[in-house]
């Protein structure tokens, strides 16, 4: 029996090339299974309250001025909040309140709950009676 001895050759760069192209499909797969997995953590579009649709307002009562807060409210989100008849007296004597509202706005937007509201540093007094007042809104617009 003669044994007849066989040489392979390997190039190096075939097998770099290889081991590249294998760790990209690898992390391809990866990629995609993880993209496309179904979460059963996602939130749905609904949230916990329903709301009837309409503007809602509250009243907010500043060195005997009366201002109007003003919600928008659909079935499922805030909409909106203002207010409703914020002259240039009023904003001149308070000229953080327009700042407050938008802030506090802002966050209620993004997390569609009056919880876990932070106020600036500037206006936390203000703030939370423009919260008081929103909160005063949003409860007239809660479905029974």
């Amino acid at each position: 029996m003669k044994s007849k001895t066989k040489i392979v050759v390997l190039h190096m760069k075939e097998i770099i090339y290889t081991a590249i192209f294998l760790s990209l499909g690898i992390l391809l797969i990866f990629l995609l299974i993880f993209m496309f997995r179904p979460d059963s953590e996602k939130k749905t579009a609904t949230t916990d309250h329903q709301y009837t649709p309409g503007i809602y307002t509250s009243t907010l009562t500043l060195n005997n001025t009366n201002l109007e807060v003003e919600v928008t409210v659909d079935e499922s989100r805030i909409q909106s909040i203002r207010f409703a008849n914020l002259d240039q007296s009023v904003a001149t004597m308070f000229p953080l309140i327009q700042p407050a509202i938008e802030e506090i706005a802002e966050q209620i937007y993004d997390t569609q709950s009056l919880e876990d509201v932070t106020f600036s540093d500037e206006t936390p007094y203000t703030s939370q009676v423009i919260l008081d007042a929103i909160s005063e809104a949003v409860s007239k617009a809660v479905a029974n």
